[in-house]
């Protein structure tokens, strides 16, 4: 069994939660309400703000240049698809400039980039691989689980069909690639910190999930 598939194995139940959460189902249906996918988007934009720069404390900790210039690829490739969703979802969903000056992340969204920032500050590249794999290869499994399916809300289309894309399954399976080449060369103390910052990461992004559909707040606000 290579590594990567040992660290989707420990994740197996979070995983499967994941895929078949009511947020997920609701938007592979077309029955989720705009407002809850808008409170989703924002969250969104402000993780991705983060995962962009993850990327990048990632392409400083790789010794192989060609690792660095794929990682930064990717921060760049990161900073655009945030611009792309503010401008395709913006009108829809009635994001405007000044909702996304004063957007305030809900305490999940908050604690999960600050997960990532920990990987990448105290933690060996493969750490920080790790930390951040989860998010690709959820959105692929959801984007091949549901790739025939045709929600009649055309933003819920589009967004399963960006991640069934060709380009989004490649960028992933890279990054699977790049977890198990590192893991090759990692002592077993190593590898166990890994397969730590994959299962958390992971159990982050289902709390992603139930963080938007249940409009999650901090306790002050309530």
């Amino acid at each position: 069994m290579r590594f990567s598939e040992q660290l989707k194995e420990r994740a197996k139940d979070s995983w499967d939660k994941s895929l078949n959460h009511p947020f997920v189902k609701g938007v592979v249906h077309g029955d989720l309400p705009l407002e809850t996918f808008r409170n989703y988007i924002m969250q969104d934009i402000y993780y991705l703000k983060h995962y962009g720069k993850i990327h990048a404390f990632a392409a400083a900790h790789a010794d192989d240049f060609s690792v660095s210039a794929s990682l930064a690829e990717k921060a760049k490739n990161t900073a655009q698809a945030e611009l792309t969703v503010h401008k395709e979802h913006a009108e829809i969903l009635n994001i405007t400039d000044e909702d996304i000056e004063n957007f305030k992340p809900a305490p999940t969204a908050y604690a999960y980039t600050s997960h990532l920032y920990r990987a990448s500050l105290s933690g060996s590249l493969a750490q920080i691989i790790a930390a951040i794999l989860p998010c690709y290869w959820l959105y692929a499994d959801i984007g091949q689980k549901y790739r025939d399916e045709k929600p009649e809300e055309e933003i819920y289309r589009n967004w399963i069909q960006m991640y069934a894309s060709d380009w989004f399954q490649e960028s992933t399976q890279e990054m699977i690639e790049l977890i198990d080449d590192l893991a090759a060369k990692a002592s077993d103390d190593e590898k166990e910190k890994i397969i730590e910052q994959f299962v958390i990461a992971k159990e982050y992004e289902l709390a992603f999930w139930e963080m938007s559909y249940t409009f999650e707040t901090w306790l002050s606000e309530k």
